[in-house]
């Protein structure tokens, strides 16, 4: 991880927080196979939230899976609360918001289509070099 890859924190809780969550929910679609993971700072671009993640589930109930999962993750063993949840019966686009992270669960397709990496193409892509097993696959 270069210096100019590694998060910026001022040592803020809420910081260290969101990239704890962030980094989690990227663990997440990584146990459940998912691909294409990546988790984009999005502080110094928007004050709504800090982090997307994204990643990329090959059928519906992968993608169900992943917010599930992710789900339970945050919620169960990290104690945060979901506030909201978009896309979950259509399973092309699932968008689970918490606050602080937004994580965006996509079909290869409508990934493909929709390009949030480029959309944003300013925000910084956090390495996930030691946090996956397979980083940037």
């Amino acid at each position: 991880m270069t210096e100019s890859d590694k998060p910026e924190t001022s040592g803020n809780n809420d910081d260290n927080r969101s990239l704890q969550l962030a980094t989690a929910a990227a663990q997440v679609i990584e146990d459940n196979n998912g691909r294409d993971i990546c988790i984009l700072d999005m502080r110094h671009l928007t004050p709504i939230f800090d982090y997307f993640i994204i990643g990329t589930g090959g059928s519906r109930r992968q993608l169900h899976a992943m917010s599930e999962e992710i789900d339970d993750k945050l919620e169960k063993e990290l104690g945060d609360r979901r506030m909201g949840r978009e896309g979950y019966d259509e399973s092309r686009w699932i968008l689970l918001d918490y606050g602080s992270i937004v994580c965006h669960l996509f079909d290869e397709e409508t990934r493909e289509y929709f390009q949030l990496e480029q959309l944003w193409a300013d925000a910084k892509k956090i390495d996930l070099t030691g946090i996956l097993r397979n980083p940037g696959e």
